[in-house]
């Protein structure tokens, strides 16, 4: 038989195999819908027949359902007072050689467990790890006896040859019974089309897709698991550099006008009034941006740079670059305080070829306009005029530019800064804008380990800035442990009042504006620190202002205040009035003051590894050194404190966000959290996996170049159809 009849078999809802009770839970609890989705549905780890599983390790999974295999060490059936007439307890400490665990079962739940978990008998168990007396402890587990009595033998004896597959399981379905579901469903593991060209998997020595699901599923041995794991590994590797080999190719399609600097034009006049050469670095990356510029397609690239490595320089030459050729060119900032910096920056370092057709400006100059939605109507009509006149070469703005109302005479160029605050549709958009597609430039201040730039970015081609300019100054970085040392704090702030009395300026930042309702506190005093409502700038202003810091210029700036105002106070901030700014994140991207020299950080476990690095990067700007100071009440033992030394033992940003991904765990990288839709990755580790993404991004580019519509592949076409649903689709695009 031809097994495309099949294939629907696959697709087939789970009721139609498992019953109507059981498709629903694992289609609410798991997302699991058909065969298909339960085949790809893989074992979290194995425990072997004679191997005990770590029972230590659950300290850290309290609240969480786990699946164990152990021992019975003892057994004791307790009777107590109370209720009616008193009640049983059955407790049952199992191990598993390094650990012990308590199982506790009451009531009219005791009978069953006291006659099957004799001491010396082995289970699996699985239940919600939970701690009383200080002890840890699962109650009323779920547990399937290892046994061999009579009855069992054919299963032991099975059992005796085969890793035990421990799955991802929920409350309602222990991992056995998903077990038996999978065995319900790996006979039509047959029919699974397999995408890999075969050219493709026999030159890497990868077994056929059917083979991977059953020994993932059912391994007899390691080795069975490590081939699985590898052939399917480069399914989701390969899969999805197929989709985004395709949208680059789709792109590469569209035509652009190409743009090109003229001799003697704005951006040579531009160039010979900077007061340094460029580093080499933002030599070779604004090369490969000048030869994308020039072609008839339009550009598409990345540009990620470390804080502080001149990355808003090299945007704003190939901005002039378009202007020079005729064009108009527009910047994308996500938030109002970020588009006026870079609106006032832009135009400080263009001086007057920032103020072209006004008086004293320069001839070869043009005009230079900031939209954002906070804009008065004069201003913002000016602005709009300035643009579909094309008398506005430079665009800044926030998503006011997005709106309709916005026409261009001809854009030409799209920077796009911090991309992972927009979403496509935003970037699209812009890109409308233009009579053409627009060429794009995307930038961030987050650096991006390789692969998930080829991952998550893969539609893009990244150039990198790791140089940083002349002139740059050291950052030291501490961390002050306020609770076991409050001196330490104390000290701190000295260092604040010493760095002022010098001339310099100093930012505080807190996770926290406080006008916001005090979340409810609950938990003991123990674990204080990390229940309390996260430190406040209001609250911390006013303790400065009247404590360590009294005497001095102490402003606050926040995401909530009135645009006007916010900006006033970084002007005068940028200016020197300001002495120290209590600041929220909002100062985290961009905002570039040179005369800061120092930064304290309150409650600085309350923020990612790559943000903390991006917060730092806004000291140590001018001739100065940098301090930044990272305040902690967290105990020394904990992973939040490891995760504070890890940002102040390196300035080496790719290397922190290494840190910051093995932290956060990959699902969020794939946008777990941004799409609402599980991370297409159950094998591939984004960090460890490093060569199978880069070679995969080859094959994949290969494929598409000889066969862009994957016709020779239906295979392929299928596996990427369901990798492209719609929510997916949209994710990929978000980038």
């Amino acid at each position: 038989m031809v097994c495309n009849e099949h294939v629907p078999a696959l697709d087939e809802d789970l009721k139609k195999t498992l019953g109507p009770a059981t498709a629903k839970v694992l289609a609410e609890q798991l997302g699991l819908h058909t065969a298909l989705d339960l085949l790809h549905h893989y074992p979290r780890r194995y425990a072997e027949r004679g191997e005990l599983t770590s029972l230590a390790d659950l300290a850290d999974q309290i609240d969480e359902h786990v699946t164990v295999v152990a021992q019975v060490a003892d057994a004791r059936l307790l009777t107590y007072q109370g209720g009616r007439g008193g009640g049983k307890r059955l407790e049952v400490t199992i191990t598993d050689g390094n650990g012990r665990l308590q199982l506790v079962f009451f009531g009219a739940g005791v009978h069953k467990p006291h006659k099957e978990l004799l001491p010396g008998s082995r289970a699996m168990f699985a239940g919600k790890v939970s701690m009383f007396n200080r002890k840890l402890q699962l109650a009323h587990p779920a547990y399937e006896p290892l046994g061999a009595d009579a009855s069992d033998r054919d299963a032991a004896a099975a059992f005796a040859n085969q890793l035990i597959p421990i799955y991802p399981a929920c409350a309602k379905l222990e991992s056995w019974k998903i077990a038996k579901c999978v065995d319900a469903v790996l006979p039509r593991a047959q029919e699974v089309v397999d995408p890999l060209p075969a050219a493709l998997r026999d030159g890497r020595g990868l077994i056929p897709l059917t083979e991977a699901l059953l020994k993932i599923h059912r391994p007899t041995a390691k080795a069975d698991v490590e081939d699985a794991r590898q052939r399917l590994k480069w399914d989701e590797a390969f899969v999805l550099q197929v989709a985004l080999a395709r949208r680059r190719h789709a792109d590469a399609q569209l035509p652009a006008v190409p743009r090109r600097p003229t001799p003697g034009g704005l951006l040579d006049s531009f160039d010979a009034k900077l007061p340094f050469t460029l580093t080499e670095g933002q030599q070779g990356v604004s090369k490969e941006i000048f030869d994308d510029l020039a072609t008839e397609h339009p550009m598409h690239r990345l540009l990620q740079g470390e804080v502080g490595s001149g990355k808003t320089l090299v945007a704003l030459r190939a901005m002039l670059a378009v202007v020079d050729s005729g064009g108009q060119a527009a910047m994308l900032a996500p938030t109002e305080v970020l588009a006026q910096q870079h609106h006032r920056s832009v135009t400080e370092m263009m001086g007057e070829l920032a103020e072209g057709g006004l008086l004293g400006g320069s001839d070869q100059g043009t005009k230079v306009v900031l939209l954002t939605g906070s804009m008065g109507t004069p201003a913002r009509r000016q602005a709009l005029l300035d643009l579909v006149t094309g008398e506005a070469g430079l665009v800044i703005g926030t998503h006011a530019l997005i709106e309709d109302k916005v026409q261009f005479h001809d854009l030409g160029l799209v920077v796009v800064d911090e991309q992972h605050r927009f979403g496509v549709e935003q970037r699209d958009a812009l890109r409308s804008k233009g009579k053409q597609p627009p060429h794009l430039l995307v930038m961030t201040a987050t650096p991006i380990p390789r692969t998930v730039a080829m991952t998550v970015f893969g539609d893009l081609e990244t150039s990198v800035l790791d140089q940083l300019p002349a002139g740059r100054s050291p950052i030291a970085t501490h961390v002050v442990p306020a609770k076991d040392k409050p001196h330490f704090l104390a000290r701190a702030w000295e260092r604040v009042r010493e760095e002022v009395e010098n001339g310099h300026q100093a930012y505080v930042v807190c996770p926290r504006i406080g006008d916001e309702e005090e979340p409810k506190k609950k938990g003991s005093a123990e674990d204080d620190a990390e229940k309390r409502p996260p430190l406040a700038v209001l609250d911390i202003a006013e303790q400065l202002t009247r404590g360590p810091l009294a005497g001095l210029s102490v402003e606050v700036l926040h995401g909530r205040m009135d645009p006007a105002d916010k900006d006033d106070v970084m002007r005068r901030f940028a200016a020197g009035e300001v002495k120290v700014l209590v600041a929220t994140t909002v100062i985290e991207v961009g905002v570039n003051v040179p005369n800061s020299t120092v930064m304290v950080i309150m409650d600085a476990d309350r923020f990612g590894v790559s943000q903390l690095h991006q917060l730092r990067g806004r000291v140590g700007r001018g001739s100065a050194p940098g301090l930044c100071l990272l305040v902690s009440e967290m105990h020394e033992a904990s992973p939040a404190r490891a995760r504070l030394a890890a940002v102040a033992a390196t300035l080496d940003g790719f290397e922190l966000s290494r840190i910051d991904l093995e932290a956060r765990r990959e699902g969020d990288v794939l946008g777990q959290a941004q799409s609402g839709v599980r991370s297409s990755l159950r094998v591939l580790s984004v960090i460890e996996d490093e060569e199978v993404i880069a070679q995969a991004r080859e094959e994949a580019g290969r494929v598409v170049a000889a066969d862009p519509e994957l016709e020779r592949l239906p295979g392929l076409r299928t596996a990427l159809d369901a990798l492209l649903d719609t929510e997916r689709e949209q994710y990929l695009e978000k980038g």
